[in-house]
């Protein structure tokens, strides 16, 4: 079975964090049970995908488990007047891990702006040239959050094993979106899945895409925050070093 290695993706305090922003959620008030559901959800759209899930993501399942029982159970202890939210700690590693995400991302805009000033970088798709803003880099849940919508949309039959031999397999789509994206100079994500009329080949081509991403071959943008994804393929001949 192929497996997509994703050490280039982001962890679970990141999907915890996708998952606030994606419900205008207060994250010093979360909705453990909503987002412990939601978060679980995500881990088996992963696992049906035969995603390399780190343990961590296991770990921190097993934590929003533990939290949400807390939260259900009523309080036993009539010494404390306001027991201390199981929610807290949860709370100040996600507050800890935005402001370092905030400072990491200051100082790779500091890089890529020295580097500007030294070397010639490829330049950007023809539709993404002008004065304004290219579009926001998209996660690999939002990635996941879009597929699911796309197989929501064939219906509610249960889904293939990616590994029929003969038929379709990962190099096969890979190609088939590299020859669309010399075709068309950009393609929307839902574009890209037009033509597969059955959850097989949607989940192959998904992994070609989580593929062409970690190897760098395609750029993936959103204009605006959860809205259309754009995919683009990129020019490595154009680096110069």
């Amino acid at each position: 079975m192929y497996q997509v290695k994703l050490g280039v993706f982001e962890g679970p305090l990141d999907l915890l964090l996708h998952l606030i922003r994606k419900h205008e959620l207060d994250i010093y008030d979360i909705p453990i049970v909503m987002i412990t559901q939601q978060y679980i959800e995500y881990l088996k759209l992963m696992e049906t995908l035969n995603l390399d899930i780190a343990g961590e993501f296991l770990v921190m399942a097993a934590t929003l488990i533990y939290i949400k029982s807390r939260t259900l159970l009523p309080s036993t202890s009539e010494e404390e007047a306001e027991p201390e939210d199981p929610r807290a700690q949860l709370v100040q590693q996600l507050l800890e891990y935005k402001r370092f995400k905030n400072v990491a991302q200051q100082l790779r805009e500091c890089e890529e702006e020295r580097e500007e000033i030294f070397t010639r970088q490829a330049p950007p798709p023809e539709d993404l040239v002008s004065n304004e803003d290219p579009g926001l880099e998209v996660s690999l849940f939002e990635l996941l959050r879009c597929f699911q919508q796309v197989i929501d949309r064939v219906g509610q039959a249960e889904y293939y094993e990616v590994s029929a031999p003969g038929s379709i397999n990962i190099e096969q789509q890979t190609e088939f979106i590299l020859n669309k994206l010399l075709v068309h100079k950009q393609l929307s994500f839902e574009d890209l899945f037009e033509a597969q009329d059955t959850k097989l080949k949607l989940i192959v081509t998904f992994l070609a895409l989580l593929e062409l991403i970690r190897q760098q071959q395609v750029l993936v943008r959103q204009p605006v925050p959860f809205g259309q994804i754009l995919i683009y393929a990129v020019d490595k001949s154009a680096l110069s070093l």
